[in-house]
């Protein structure tokens, strides 16, 4: 599937549902979806628009019962229908169709919202209850799939994207203004906030149900870690390596299954290249790779790229991505990203999607979760150097190892000791603060904050992001490994927070691509977190246990190379000719005042710097990027809805 919206008890003429559905569907028909089809009741109506991945069932239509009464509208793939539906055949229920669309429905029939514990897949669905008068939504326990709702009056409008919500009359576009701090705070809003006031997210790994007026909303799966007193399950490095390849390869299996060829993405690093090691051999014909890559040597791994993809016998193709590049995308990035950004990263992502889109794919493996789950980012390093350099203050020599945790800085390398002590805060962050890992990066990307206007600063007075997000912790977290903490922080946030809803589902799916994540497969996601710290951050060596698992898959030089985090380049993208004529009008002194959230001098001053050197600093090059997809978002939805109510 490919998107989905709709409607229940919503306070709307039923005579209006056809022309409204039909509206919702055609604001979520992106880049060649194969069908879409409405479907209404009294009081509910559904629409999707889908690719043709796993069969269509009976036709374009949303998938109801044979008898009627349960009717569904999914975005996704349940991968382990195979097994599902042989299972629920025993018990005796009939298929009319192959698609993985009819098991949810036959689930659902066997074992109501119990069904949501037997899936293994990534979705977001809608089903409707007729006997019961209830409306159930679930997202997938890592948060791959998006889901957005908005209440009216008793009722509920919801849809795969905001778009669609906004496609219905009285639907408005208003920046929450706290979502902004909280992205410019940790890069993503917390959800259930979204960048638009008063319409929500369902969170990963929960499901709503609307009955009888009352909205009903809880977890059916949670991400865990032992506590510190716990035996681990396996302390065995070798027992514990056999075990994530045989997880990750029947994770990589079920992926593979589709009606259509599934390609995947190759950027040269650990975590992409195991994939593509993974699935070659699956792949009839050959396996199709992609990859992106950069003019500049400082983001480019094309080399390793081309190793990897001869060493596995690929059928390889990448697209170049220039400055001028990311700028002409950029403005289509925040469209299909419904949100700000602080960094360049998706539009490359977003061209890479459609080449592969241009040579007739629709399915991409990819490697995102692996960093979450296997301990890969340099934050988890940092912190733990953090940890030991706070152990002896005094130290002249600890706080110069930073200098060889981000070689690829080189801005880092030429600092003293007191500089980096007092930029990665090894005295100033208390040991027991439960976001101590993040600490650093909370501080250097809020000084973006400085541009925020006066009426803004003035709405948020008295607001704590940070604040905020511990009193969404777990009563146990203060119980859980250091390692565990920063990993929950980044798995459960900034995971579907930015990385699978800027860089992964939604650039996919702006191109009609659907991409798979085996790393977020929940049985390989909950055997990592019982697997002993050292087994994932092993001294300063991050994923030390997927290097175990490469060590017979991958060539030794991939398998052993440090990470390279992708970036892309930020305020330079906006240099040249392509650039200049997209922040000309938007970061004008006129614009930001008539859009009201930052500093009009401070902002123009940031762009004309901008225009004539790259950015050097992370703070200026955030606020930069920052405030450009902010103006671009009030220019494609808050105005964009605005003149809509106009002309109505």
């Amino acid at each position: 599937m490919c998107g989905f919206a709709g409607f229940c008890d919503a306070e709307i003429d039923p005579s209006e549902f056809p022309s409204l559905l039909a509206t919702m569907a055609d604001a979520i028909a992106h880049r060649g979806p194969d069908a879409r089809g409405i479907w209404q009741s009294d009081a509910v109506g559904l629409a999707h628009v889908r690719l043709s991945i796993v069969g269509l069932g009976d036709g374009q239509q949303p998938m109801a019962s044979a008898d009627g009464a349960l009717t569904i509208v999914f975005n996704g793939e349940i991968f382990n229908y195979v097994e599902l539906r042989e299972a629920l055949k025993a018990k005796g229920y009939r298929f009319r169709t192959g698609s993985d669309t009819e098991v949810i429905l036959a689930l659902y029939e066997a074992y109501g919202d119990a069904c949501l514990a037997h899936m293994n897949g990534d979705f977001a669905f809608a089903l409707w209850d007729a006997r019961r008068h209830r409306m159930l939504l679930a997202r997938d326990r890592m948060g791959v799939r998006p889901l957005f709702y908005a209440r009216r009056g008793r009722g509920l409008v919801f849809g795969s994207e905001v778009k669609a919500l906004l496609a219905l009359p009285g639907m408005t576009a208003t920046m929450d203004p706290f979502a902004l701090d909280q992205i410019f705070t940790f890069w993503a809003p917390i959800a259930p906030r979204t960048a638009f006031k008063d319409i929500f997210e369902l969170e990963p790994g929960q499901c709503m149900a609307l009955e009888n007026g009352h909205l009903d909303v809880r977890p059916y799966w949670t991400l865990d870690y032992p506590d510190l007193g716990d035996t681990p399950v396996e302390t065995n490095p070798e027992t514990a390596r056999e075990e994530v390849l045989a997880l990750l390869t029947d994770a990589v299996r079920l992926r593979m299954r589709a009606d259509v060829p599934v390609g995947a993405y190759l950027s040269g690093g650990l975590d992409s290249s195991l994939i593509c090691a993974l699935a070659a051999p699956m792949a009839q014909g050959g396996l199709n790779t992609f990859s992106v890559t950069f003019d500049s040597a400082e983001h480019d791994e094309s080399a390793f790229q081309h190793d990897v993809a001869g060493a596995l016998s690929t059928h390889h193709r990448s697209i170049g991505c220039g400055p001028d590049d990311i700028a002409r995308v950029f403005a289509e990035v925040i469209r299909f990203a419904e949100r700000p950004i602080l960094r360049t990263a998706p539009a490359p992502l977003y061209s890479l999607a459609g080449l592969v889109r241009d040579n007739s794919m629709k399915v991409v493996l990819t490697g995102e979760g692996a960093d979450e789950i296997f301990g890969g980012y340099d934050i988890f390093k940092e912190a733990k150097l953090r940890r030991f350099c706070a152990s002896q203050p005094g130290s002249r020599r600890r706080p110069l190892l930073f200098r060889k945790l981000y070689p690829y800085l080189p801005g880092l390398q030429t600092q003293t000791a007191d500089y980096l002590s007092a930029f990665f805060g090894t005295s100033q962050d208390r040991l027991d603060d439960p976001l101590f890992s993040h600490r650093p990066r909370m501080r250097n990307t809020a000084g973006a904050k400085l541009f925020f206007s006066d009426a803004l600063r003035s709405t948020l007075a008295g607001y704590d992001a940070a604040e905020d997000l511990v009193s969404r912790l777990p009563a146990r977290f203060g119980q859980w490994h250091p390692l565990h903490q920063a990993q929950y922080l980044e798995t459960r946030f900034l995971l579907p927070g930015y990385i699978l809803s800027s860089q992964g589902d939604r650039m996919a799916m702006a191109h009609g691509v659907e991409g798979r994540f085996p790393f977020l497969d929940h049985r390989l996601v909950e055997l990592a977190t019982r697997l002993p710290p050292a087994l994932k951050l092993k001294g300063l060596t991050e994923k030390h246990i997927l290097r175990e698992v490469a060590r017979d898959l991958l060539p030794e030089l991939v398998g052993k190379r440090p990470k390279q985090p992708y970036r892309a380049p930020d305020s330079a993208s906006f240099a040249g000719p392509a650039g200049q004529a997209v922040t000309a009008g938007l970061l004008s002194e006129k614009a930001v005042t008539d859009a009201g959230l930052f500093d009009p001098r401070a902002t123009t001053k940031l762009a004309q710097k901008a225009a004539a050197r790259p950015l050097t600093g992370f703070r200026d090059n955030a606020a930069f990027i920052g405030m450009l997809s902010s103006q671009i978002w009030q220019q494609r939805f808050a105005a964009q809805t605005a003149r809509a109510r106009r002309h109505a």
